[in-house]
């Protein structure tokens, strides 16, 4: 017969492994999120409306595009003030935790007044969307770029405010010295002052894979774009992938999310982005994407 503390000792085994399996089975998204560069045409037309339309498909998370400074340091949102912008989102139940930024803007010039509207807006992040063609043929420009995330993200940090850096195809080309600009970034860039914002779907379709990425810069990835797509094209460095590559809705392409989202705790995720760059419907695509990952389970 088994004895008292042997029993006690299989019941907290079992306890413990029944706990790891129910996590295991039940981990969901708990707040989905929205990248509104996906439904900027009506955002430019009706922005209201469009916040409105993406509550009620049930996103709970917001993550703002259409950021504009003027010449003194104004900033506005598809000609709204940030307090203006701030009142629709909470007449609608959403919150914005991130906001992408040019690095024009990143400036010790104009980067304050980025800042100022993102108290405003209560965001936790503030993202580099892109690096421009012309200026990503300039010598030494990943360098450039690495100092100027260094510095500017110093300045947020003071305000509360991470920044991070947002992905496409072009940082897994190789320059001239061999060297992936993404990985020189990640090298780079103070991990305290930088983090990373992981286009799923750009690294993918440059034939990288995500988790390797997640283990070797565990906690690096706060943030991740959510972006499907239907095939694989040639990566071969030629051309403007972002005007070629069939994207989809998300759940309705190739990429296998339960895999990648299983490794979210090693990767440090904490808000999830659906995006899609150029969509038939936008909103038939983000309302797929939201039904796909409010049951996705991983």
């Amino acid at each position: 017969m088994m004895d008292r503390r042997a029993f006690l000792g299989s019941v907290t085994a079992a306890t413990l492994l029944s706990n790891r399996l129910s996590f295991a089975a039940d981990h969901r998204i708990s707040k989905i999120g929205l990248q509104l560069y996906t439904v900027r045409g009506t955002m430019e037309s009706d922005l209201e409306g469009t916040i409105a339309k993406v509550a009620s498909i049930g996103y709970k998370e917001t993550e703002l595009a259409g950021f504009e400074q003027a010449a003194d340091g104004t900033v506005t949102y598809y000609k709204h003030s940030p307090k203006d912008l701030k009142a629709i989102l909470d007449k609608h139940g959403l919150v914005s935790p991130s906001t992408h930024v040019p690095l024009s803007s990143m400036s010790p010039e104009k980067f304050g007044k980025a800042i100022d509207s993102s108290k405003v807006l209560g965001h936790s992040y503030i993202m580099c969307p892109y690096v421009e063609e012309a200026d990503r043929k300039k010598p030494d420009i990943w360098k450039t770029i690495a100092a100027t995330l260094n510095r500017a993200g110093e300045e947020s940090k003071k305000a509360g405010i991470q920044l991070g850096y947002h992905n496409h195809w072009f940082e897994f080309l190789p320059t001239a010295d061999g060297k992936l600009p993404y990985d020189y970034l990640l090298a780079e860039c103070d991990a305290n002052l930088v983090k990373f914002e992981m286009d799923l779907c750009w690294i993918t379709l440059a034939k990288k894979d995500p988790i390797a990425y997640f283990n070797k810069y565990p906690g690096r990835f706060p943030c991740v774009h959510v972006k499907d797509i239907k095939t694989m094209p040639n990566f071969n460095g030629d051309g403007d992938y972002g005007d070629t590559s069939e994207l989809a809705p998300v759940g309705s392409g190739i990429i296998d999310w339960k895999n990648l989202f299983a490794h979210a705790e090693k990767a440090g995720i904490k808000h999830y982005f659906v995006e899609h760059d150029k969509p038939k419907d936008a909103f038939e695509s983000i309302a797929g994407g939201y039904a796909y990952l409010s049951k996705l389970t991983f």
